[in-house]
């Protein structure tokens, strides 16, 4: 038996072949994306002469609509498919990038915003209902190859970030020259993704009456872990994205050349376990992969916390990314066992708790650190990523969802 189960492994078709390809795109276009915004908050900050409560409020303004937006993509989904979610969702997020740079006062950057975070959510959920069905076709686990080529294109956008400082360019053009191909690209791939026909197809082996479930059929109950995973791995990432510097410069003080090798730490070993995760998840299947995921988190975090110099504190980030990497790929491919008729509603769900978990992280270290310092603050993300290690027994497989004890309804 393997790891997925003992359903035969199917042979992929070039449909699904186009279709995985496609879905390489649209997970490229989404960390480009991200990461030309994100790398420019400072300049944001700067030209409209933000302070830092109220940059604070602009930002968490954008995770609170994406988890509305990720509720609509879910429910939009289910009827129409994630393709055409896709299609008209993924040029928004890059067009309200393009005006977040050209807006002229802070109420125009704030609608920017707001487009961004309809379009992140949106996005976020409908790339992950496409990964899972290219999943589902593929018979096996590919879905965190998806997220490595997302983590490779969030460093091109760093890396044009940089270029175009240099350069001495504006953050209009910045913007459009990085997200006017993104957006194209975007239409482009579209029209190689999975269509609703193809994308709520049902598995071979799913009980045939699960199709008058619909939506419906999706129960809280066993998605629950994975919400909590999600949350508690995105509270982690959060503490790790907002405070990783200033951890390193208060408590350690370490140089400005040093100091941004924590968060690089972190997003490199993210990348490199991404790009061998799914061979892990072959072998030795998921629920294994994420508790051994939580376990190396939790023992990065407590290098954080008790590190007494630079090194050791670099590398107890570099192990919280190996840890967590492996996290956000196989919550959402064990939402899409969950939802076997393939209408999106689970992945959308765990999605929503991407954002909660950015708030609550946000807010949560931010606050531990203004009343007891950094090394206690960064204590909480490390309990909460040690609770994901007990929470890994609700990614074990199924293949097929429990048949009813009763005799059918219908026959």
């Amino acid at each position: 038996m393997s790891a997925e189960g003992t359903v035969p492994t199917p042979r992929p078709t070039p449909r699904d072949r186009q279709a995985r390809l496609a879905t390489f795109a649209v997970f490229f276009v989404q960390g480009l994306t991200f990461a030309t915004l994100l790398t420019q908050v400072a300049a944001l900050q700067k030209k409209h002469g933000l302070t830092d409560g109220e940059l604070t409020i602009l930002l968490l303004v954008v995770p609170v609509i994406a988890g509305a937006g990720s509720v609509l993509a879910g429910a939009a989904a289910s009827r129409w498919g994630s393709r055409l979610i896709l299609r008209l969702v993924q040029p928004l997020a890059c067009a309200a990038v393009v005006l977040a740079g050209l807006a002229a006062n802070v109420p125009m950057l704030v609608a920017a915003n707001v487009l961004f975070g309809l379009g992140l959510g949106g996005v976020d959920a409908g790339m992950n209902m496409q990964g899972v069905a290219v999943e589902r076709e593929y018979g096996r686990a590919v879905l965190t190859g998806f997220h490595a080529l997302w983590s490779v294109a969030a460093v091109i956008g760093s890396l044009w970030a940089s270029a175009a400082a240099t350069f001495g360019l504006g953050l209009p053009v910045t913007f459009t020259i990085a997200l006017v191909p993104a957006a194209a690209l975007a239409v482009l791939s579209s029209l190689w993704l999975y269509r609703p026909q193809e994308e709520h197809r049902a598995p071979a082996d799913r009980d045939e009456h699960a199709d008058a479930d619909g939506p419906a059929g999706v129960a809280w109950r066993p998605i629950i872990p994975l919400c909590l995973a999600m949350a508690f791995l995105y509270v982690g990432d959060s503490s790790v994205s907002n405070f990783g510097t200033v951890f390193m410069d208060k408590v350690l003080h370490a140089s400005a050349t040093v100091i941004p090798l924590a968060l690089g730490a972190y997003q490199l070993t993210t990348f490199l376990v991404r790009v061998g995760g799914d061979f892990a998840v072959r072998r030795w299947g998921p629920a294994a992969i994420v508790r051994a995921g939580g376990a190396v988190a939790t023992l990065g975090f407590v290098a954080i916390v008790a590190a007494p110099s630079v090194p050791l504190a670099i590398a107890g980030f570099a192990l919280t990314g190996i840890g967590l990497s492996v996290v956000a790929p196989q919550s959402f491919s064990a939402a899409g066992r969950l939802d076997p008729a393939g209408t999106g509603v689970a992945i959308a769900r765990v999605n929503m708790f991407n954002y909660v978990g950015f708030i609550v992280g946000a807010a949560l270290v931010g606050g531990v650190a203004d009343a007891a310092g950094f090394r206690v603050a960064f204590a909480a993300p490390l309990a909460l990523a040690a609770a994901i290690i007990l929470l890994a027994r609700g990614f074990q497989p199924r293949t097929a969802r429990p048949a009813p004890t009763t005799a059918p309804l219908t026959s």
